[in-house]
């Protein structure tokens, strides 16, 4: 069978080789044309089409430990996939042994001790399930489908991270199957280097195999969902959400978006495929204070649908799910802001009258709050002076298109990045970014992670990602 190494040489695995890793595993090995092979492989973003050479579907610590030895002894190219949602396809890669991690999805809940453990393949949705029976949750992202340690390793933003910061400031400990195939406990007090290179410099140092969260109270009944009116009311309700946002307490996130209407039986037909403006608004406090303090919202103008009520905070989290679907086409661009200004409201509107596919929108998500309260060098996820998201997420059917969706996404961001921070979030960078966007999201914090590369994966194991050379 023909692999690649590291360096990308391709080698000659022999069969003996393969049968000893089938004996060694209690998951499947598939390899191209078994069952299930290509469910494994594929990714959420269409425009990533990759084939490992074998997937081992791990079902628990000892499949991942073998497997890492076994790609450190053959001098294999490894990747891994947790959900498969990264933009860039980082979780597979051409002739590699991929650990598919999907199947370990286990989620324990201490609600005394307000915390939860969750195997790396879980979703979010699989979390939120477990801890919202006792009325906890943690800051985790906007799509239910999304896979926990992509999220985590890279940052991690949702409704919640205005309260509580990014997803890793909320991280207890992980569990995490090192290059030398050792399973290492990390934490402040347990291996802190590792685990401060592990909250925000993806996965360079390791497989995380599980993840303990701290857990807050959040009421199963939260105030939250979407108002949204014609695209001409634009420059109103952009205005209205720059003023609500810079007064907003922490226990509300709000989110404005612009792109074409989608076919929601909440929205008039006749408006279907039209210009519209939304805001998206999710109050995790008392709802009968939630409802007065998004009552402004509600009222506003002349709405065109409205379905922000009170709901369910897990319904909320996957309410955005059906813009996100596995197997189309994406391309995005995004930028941390520390201010909306008048100006950038106008580019948004201007370059919004310009989408091209029905599924691809401009939004700002609003994230200040805890996350800036922490020292720059808390972990290298950084960026604590960002109080917005700024993304241009393309998203469209047919590869025929790419050209013209990806042109509306570059010129949409060269028209909107000067007024950035200068930071940007590394689960958003796209395959075709260099290294200079991973120093604009990772920043200062880039050296420091290279001597905890060095320390951890001298040889540069784990290098189908984000890759941050060992010093």
């Amino acid at each position: 069978m023909k692999m690649k190494t590291r360096e990308g040489r391709e080698i000659e695995l022999k069969q003996d080789k393969l049968d000893s890793l089938r004996m060694q595993l209690q998951g499947q090995v598939l390899l191209p044309g078994d069952a299930g092979y290509e469910i494994s492989r594929t990714v959420w973003n269409a425009m990533i089409d990759r084939r490992p050479s074998i997937v081992t579907r791990c079902l628990g610590i000892a499949d991942v430990i073998n497997c890492v030895k076994f790609a450190r002894e053959n001098d294999l190219l490894l990747c891994i996939k947790g959900g498969g949602h990264n933009i860039a396809g980082l979780a597979t890669a051409d002739g590699a042994l991929m650990l598919d991690m999907s199947l370990m999805r286990g989620v324990w809940v201490d609600s005394q001790r307000k915390i939860a453990h969750a195997q790396a393949g879980c979703l979010l949705a699989d979390v939120d399930r477990e801890t919202q029976l006792h009325g906890l949750a943690t800051v985790l992202g906007f799509v239910s489908l999304t896979g926990i340690a992509g999220l985590t390793l890279g940052g991690g933003f949702g409704y919640l991270t205005r309260r509580w910061g990014w997803t890793a400031d909320n991280v207890i400990s992980m569990d995490v199957v090192t290059a030398d195939a050792r399973l290492v406990k990390t934490s402040i007090d347990e291996n802190p280097d590792l685990f401060w290179g592990l909250r925000g410099g993806g996965g360079n140092f390791g497989v995380v195999a599980g993840i303990d969260y701290k857990l807050y109270p959040v009421g199963m009944e939260i105030v939250g969902g979407l108002v949204a009116w014609p695209g001409s009311d634009a420059p109103k309700v952009l205005e209205l959400y720059r003023t609500l946002a810079e007064s907003a307490p922490p226990e509300l996130t709000l989110v404005a978006l612009m792109r074409l209407a989608p076919p929601a039986p909440w929205l008039p037909k006749e408006w279907h495929g039209k210009l519209i403006v939304g805001l998206l608004a999710c109050y995790t406090g008392k709802p009968e204070d939630g409802e007065k303090i998004v009552a402004p919202i509600k009222s506003f103008g002349n709405p065109i649908g409205d379905v922000l009520v009170r709901r369910p905070y897990a319904q909320l989290q996957s309410l955005l799910d059906a813009t996100q679907p596995k197997g189309r086409r994406y391309y995005w661009k995004s930028e941390y802001l520390s201010r909306i200004e008048p100006e950038l409201c106008t580019k948004i509107i201007e370059h919004a009258a310009k989408i091209i596919s029905p599924h691809s929108a401009i939004a700002l998500f609003q994230l200040g709050g805890a996350l800036n309260k922490l020292d720059q060098d808390y972990s290298p996820v950084g960026n604590r002076d960002a109080h917005y998201v700024l993304n241009i997420p393309g998203s469209w059917e047919q590869a025929e298109d790419d050209k013209e969706n990806v042109e509306w996404v570059r010129e949409t961001w060269n028209g909107i990045k000067r007024f950035s921070t200068g930071g940007t979030y590394i689960n958003f960078l796209t395959e075709d970014e260099g290294p200079e966007r991973t120093e604009n999201a990772l920043g200062s914090s880039l050296k420091r992670l290279a001597e905890v590369k060095k320390k951890w994966d001298p040889n540069n194991m784990f290098c189908t990602n984000r890759n941050i050379k060992p010093a």
